[in-house]
C-alpha cells in the first residue's frame, strides 16, 4: 500500500471516529437535553408510547407497567394493576401531558434516560434494540396498604370517607403505607388518544371530593389534640412531669384575654394530674401550661420534628404543615391544642409519631426503595437518613408512657391485645364549628415493633358534628397496625 491510500485510509477512519463520537454524543449525551426541548415535546411524547417504560412494584407485585397494545402495533401504553384507585396517590399517573407521583419522581429511570442507564442506551444504540426503561420498587407494603385503603372505603359502616393514611418504618424512615379517598384509576390518563386524556382529566378536576388531591400529603388541616404531643414534648422539657398538678374546670381564660377556651364539648377533667389531661385530651390544662413555654421554645421544638419542612426525597410532592404565626401568648395557647393557624399533613403527623417511637430522632420519609436496570442490575438503593434528633431519649420514653395511657382511655373499635402508644384528634374549623363536621385524627405506634401510623378523615358518610378522632379515625390506624403486628414488623 503507497504513501498516499495509507494517508486516505487514515482519514476515513479518523472520520469515522468522529461521526460515531458525534452520533454517540448526540444520542446517549445531548438526547435527554434534546427531547426535552419545548419545540420537540409533540414529537417526543408521541415517541415514549414506541417505548417500554419501565414496572413500579411494591414487595413484589406490580403496579405499574407497560405492554404492547396489539401483535401488529410498535405502541406500548401504561397499564395499572392490583387495585389502580388504592395505588393512585403513590403511583401517580403517566400521560401525553404531564405525570405524578412516583410516575414524575422517577420519569428519568422510567423512561430510560436517566444517567444511571446510559451504559445500556449505548448497548441498545449499536445493537438495535429499543430503549427500556428502568425499574422502581417501592418501600410499601400492601397489607398495610390494603389495611389501610379497606378501612377508609368500610368508614364507619356507611360508606367511603374523605381522608387520608400514612404509615413509617420509624427505625428507617420508609413509607409503608400511603392511601388517600377519595382516589381515581389513573389508567385512563395513559392513553394515547389526547381527547380520552383531556375528558379523563376534566372530569376528574370537576369532581366532588377532589380525587386528585393526595390527602396524605398535600392537603394540611387543623390536626388537633393530635399536636398536644408536640406541645408536650416542649412541657416536659421546661420541667413539667406527668404527676404536675393541674387545672380540672371545664374552662379557662387565654392568657391576657377575657376570650373564654373549654375542653372538647365543655367536659370537665377528671385526675387532676398531666397524666389524666393529656390521656383525656383536656384544653384547659395544656392552655394554662403554655405559659412555662415561650413562642420559640414552641417553635424550636416544632421545627425539631419536621414541621415546615417539605420532604424532598419522599418521592412524592408534599406540602408543608406550619404553626402559623404566633405572636402572642393567646394565640400560644390556642397553638397548643392543634387549633388557631396549626395544620398538618397526615405524612407530618406519621413522622411525629414515627419520631417518638425511634427514641426521639428523626428519619428522612422515602418511599424508593430500589432502581434497577432491565436486567436486574441494581442501580440505587436506598439508605435510612438520619434528620436529627428532636427529642432526648428520656422525653421520648415519657411521651411513649404517656400515649400508652391515652390509648387505654381512648374509645372506638379495634383494640390490639398489646400496648398501644397513641393520641387522638378532633380539630373544629370554620367560621361557626357548631355547624361543622370536625376532622378527626389519631396517630399510634406499638413499642417493640417498627411501624407508626397517623390518620385523618375530613368528613364522610355517618361522619357528623359529634364525630371524634377515637372513633372514627382511631379504628382505621389500628387496622393499620394490626395488619404490621402480622406481618412480624418487630424492631
Amino acid at each position: 500500500m503507497n504513501k498516499t491510500i495509507r494517508r486516505v485510509a487514515t482519514a476515513a477512519g479518523v472520520l469515522l471516529v468522529v461521526l460515531l463520537l458525534n452520533l454517540t454524543v448526540v444520542q446517549a449525551v445531548r438526547g435527554p437535553s434534546l427531547r426535552a426541548n419545548p419545540r420537540n415535546f409533540a414529537r417526543t411524547q408521541m415517541m415514549e408510547f414506541t417505548q417500554q417504560r419501565g414496572q413500579i412494584t411494591a414487595d413484589g407485585l406490580v403496579l405499574a407497567a407497560s405492554r404492547q397494545i396489539d401483535s401488529n402495533s410498535n405502541k406500548y401504553q401504561r397499564y395499572y394493576s392490583g387495585n389502580p384507585e388504592m395505588w393512585a396517590p403513590v403511583t401517580g399517573y403517566y400521560s401525553l401531558y404531564s405525570r405524578t407521583g412516583i410516575e414524575y419522581s422517577e420519569d428519568s429511570i422510567l423512561s430510560g434516560m436517566d444517567d444511571k442507564l446510559f451504559g445500556t442506551r449505548i448497548v441498545d444504540l449499536f445493537t438495535g434494540r429499543d430503549r427500556r426503561g428502568g425499574n422502581v420498587i417501592l418501600t410499601l407494603q400492601p397489607k398495610l396498604q390494603r389495611a389501610a385503603w379497606r378501612s377508609l372505603q368500610k368508614g364507619v359502616g356507611a360508606g367511603p370517607l374523605v381522608g387520608g393514611v400514612v404509615a413509617i418504618q420509624p427505625s428507617t424512615g420508609a413509607i409503608l403505607a400511603l392511601a388517600s379517598s377519595p382516589s381515581f384509576d389513573p389508567t385512563l390518563f395513559a392513553s394515547y388518544d389526547n381527547n380520552v386524556v383531556n375528558a379523563t382529566d376534566e372530569a376528574l378536576r370537576n369532581a366532588k371530593d377532589q380525587p386528585l388531591l393526595n390527602r396524605a400529603t398535600n392537603n394540611p388541616l387543623p390536626p388537633g389534640s393530635t399536636f398536644k404531643v408536640i406541645t408536650t414534648a416542649a412541657l416536659l422539657q421546661k420541667g413539667v412531669t406527668p404527676d404536675t398538678p393541674v387545672n380540672q374546670n371545664a374552662r379557662t381564660i387565654l392568657p391576657d384575654t377575657v376570650t373564654p377556651l373549654e375542653n372538647y364539648g365543655g367536659q370537665y377533667c377528671g385526675g387532676g394530674t398531666f397524666e389524666m389531661a393529656f390521656a383525656y385530651s383536656c384544653n384547659v390544662p395544656f392552655a394554662e401550661l403554655s405559659t412555662r413555654l415561650t413562642i420559640r421554645d414552641f417553635e424550636r421544638v416544632s421545627k425539631a420534628f419536621g414541621i415546615g419542612e417539605v420532604y424532598e426525597n419522599l418521592g412524592a410532592s408534599n406540602t408543608a404543615s406550619t404553626i402559623g404565626d404566633i405572636r402572642d401568648s393567646a394565640a400560644l395557647a390556642q397553638s397548643s391544642i392543634g387549633q388557631r393557624d396549626v395544620s398538618l399533613t397526615p405524612l407530618q403527623n406519621a413522622v411525629i409519631a414515627a419520631t417518638i417511637a425511634n427514641n426521639g430522632v428523626r428519619m428522612d420519609p422515602y418511599m424508593v426503595a430500589a432502581e434497577t436496570a432491565q436486567d436486574l442490575t441494581v442501580l440505587y438503593e436506598a439508605k435510612p437518613k438520619e434528620l436529627n434528633r428532636a427529642i432526648s431519649p428520656a422525653v421520648a420514653r415519657q411521651l411513649t408512657d404517656l400515649m400508652i395511657t391515652a390509648e387505654k382511655y381512648a374509645g372506638g373499635g379495634g383494640k390490639l391485645d398489646i400496648p398501644v402508644a397513641s393520641k387522638t384528634g378532633t380539630a373544629e374549623h370554620g367560621t361557626d364549628s357548631s355547624k361543622s363536621v370536625p376532622y378527626t385524627w389519631y396517630i399510634a405506634f406499638v413499642p417493640g415493633y417498627d411501624v407508626a401510623v397517623a390518620v385523618m378523615v375530613e368528613k364522610g358518610p355517618g361522619v357528623s358534628r359529634g364525630a371524634v378522632g377515637a372513633t372514627v379515625a382511631g379504628p382505621i390506624g389500628r387496622a393499620v397496625l394490626k395488619a404490621a403486628v402480622a406481618e412480624g414488623a418487630r424492631r
